[in-house]
């Protein structure tokens, strides 16, 4: 079966860009430009393996499985937590919460909370469709098998705090780059990693010491260059959630960050970036292949289920379309609460885009713990950001960009051995 074209997937970058700064246009052409002139780009249509009846609409059974601790869940009951542990005494688990305060140890479903916001849940493994369509009443067009093994992908998008911790740790005496060769899936083939579809017989290489670590400023001199590119005005301006000092935004996910940014952050916090099999894996549900993360319900506009627009306003925060002018259209991670995947991770359609680990290219078959890490033009990043609007929020929805360039409606997630 072939792929659909790319427009669909062109027209969602474009209008989920719409309200920045002019600036940003001339970025979003180039962009449009470099994904347009790959092949086999967009796949919207796939299978449903299982019965429609078995989605479990909002993933209400993932939210109440949530447990702190590190305990493992079976097949049966999806979304157990390893998190930092919010109990009396030393925090532990992912360095970006272990200070602990505000976007640290204060999410929660709602946006507030008494949850770590380093919570990570468990994701049993299966084989779905990487191509699919569903109306409501269940996935057709299935192509593009793919099989994931067992991993974690975190509940929470990255908040501002969580990355300031990581820039004051690169600020520090002891900041670095992440290690040559670091950010691996090691818990897949034998050690070896993810298998590289654009090259067989070939493995995740992780972090490139040599080419990368010029993207990741370190030492004490350097707090002035973050604080400048997390709020480059071409770019993010109003719209930047980054502020030079904690403030009232420390819930907010982070945005304005590059992929090499995104990806030396998630190695330093203990994991790595999803590919972009394990992340559509997560938002589609497994083999339910959902129309929406949490199901068919339609988002609507109160921000229940995402936070989202029209392409051109946004819905958030007074439900009604308006004019996407700053940080108040951004909202508290984990804020739309009826949202949750099957396994229970939110905001995984709307808020932010999110930076996948693969180069952006068309799909290869078959494909067993696969990513495309031969070097192409852009990087994947899905699931639609504050201003997109619904048809964005699809999960086999694929967008990507420019790797050195961050955005306002571009943000992150990290993923983590099982």
């Amino acid at each position: 079966m072939p792929e659909p074209s790319c427009s669909l997937s062109i027209h969602g970058t474009l209008l989920g860009r719409r309200m920045s700064p002019v600036g940003l246009q001339a970025r979003v052409r180039a962009i449009t430009a470099t994904v347009a002139a790959l092949a086999g780009c967009g796949a919207r249509t796939g299978l449903l393996d299982e019965a429609p009846g078995t989605e479990v609409d909002g993933g209400a059974s993932a939210q109440n499985a949530v447990a702190t601790g590190s305990t493992r869940s079976a097949p049966s009951s999806p979304g157990v937590s390893n998190s930092t542990s919010l109990s009396s005494g030393p925090i532990t688990g992912p360095p970006s919460c272990q200070p602990g305060g505000p976007g640290m140890t204060n999410c929660g479903p709602g946006g507030s909370g008494s949850e770590s916001c380093c919570t990570s849940l468990e994701v049993i493994g299966g084989t779905y469709d990487r191509t699919y369509a569903n109306n409501g009443a269940g996935a057709t067009g299935g192509a593009n098998p793919a099989t994931v093994s067992g991993f974690r992908m975190d509940k929470y998008l990255v908040t501002v705090s969580r990355f300031r911790q990581y820039v004051k740790y690169l600020t520090g005496p002891s900041g670095a780059p992440p290690a040559n060769g670091s950010g691996i899936h090691t818990h897949l083939n034998g050690g070896l990693g993810l298998a590289n579809s654009g090259s067989p017989g070939t493995y995740e290489t992780g972090w490139d010491d040599t080419d990368w670590n010029a993207y990741i400023a370190t030492g004490s001199g350097a707090a002035s260059t973050w604080n400048a590119s997390l709020t480059v005005a071409a770019v993010c301006g109003p719209l930047s959630t980054w502020t030079t000092g904690a403030g009232s935004q420390e819930n907010l996910p982070i945005n304005c960050v590059d992929w090499y940014e995104a990806y030396a952050f998630c190695i330093w916090d203990g994991g790595f970036l999803p590919s972009e099999a394990e992340w559509e894996y997560v938002a589609a549900g497994g083999s339910q292949q959902r129309e929406y993360p949490w199901g068919s319900t339609d988002p609507g506009t109160a921000s229940q289920y995402a936070i989202y627009g029209d392409g051109f306003n946004c819905y958030y925060p007074t439900g009604m379309l308006d004019s996407c002018l700053g940080v108040a259209n951004i909202a508290p991670v984990g804020k739309a609460s009826l949202g949750a995947s099957y396994w229970g991770q939110l905001d995984m359609a709307g808020e932010e885009w999110e930076w996948n680990l693969d180069w952006y290219a068309a799909y290869v078959d078959p494909c067993a713990d696969c990513a495309y890490l031969t070097t192409a033009l852009t990087r994947v990043f899905r699931g639609g950001s504050f201003g997109v609007e619904a048809l964005d929020l699809l999960p086999q929805n694929r967008l990507s960009g420019n790797p050195t360039s961050g955005y306002s409606g571009e943000g992150f997630r990290c993923a983590r051995t099982p």
